[in-house]
């Protein structure tokens, strides 16, 4: 086998494996699932704590040298 068969070869396997992706990623089994997925950041699980902003609050305040 000489080396310009095996990359023909390689590009081939590549080829199919990405439009096998492709069809996967745009199947529409899928979608629910991805939609779900998609919305994951906006999910509040934890509310926050007042406590957290006032720490936020004392670096903020400005300091006076004299």
């Amino acid at each position: 086998m000489d080396y310009s068969l095996i990359q023909s070869i390689w590009t081939v396997v590549v080829l199919v494996v990405f439009i096998g992706i492709v069809v996967w990623a745009w199947s529409g089994k899928r979608k629910e699932r991805f939609d779900q997925a998609a919305n994951i950041p906006f999910d509040d699980d934890a509310p926050m704590h007042a406590d957290n902003n006032s720490h936020a609050d004392n670096n903020s305040k400005e300091k006076t040298h004299g």
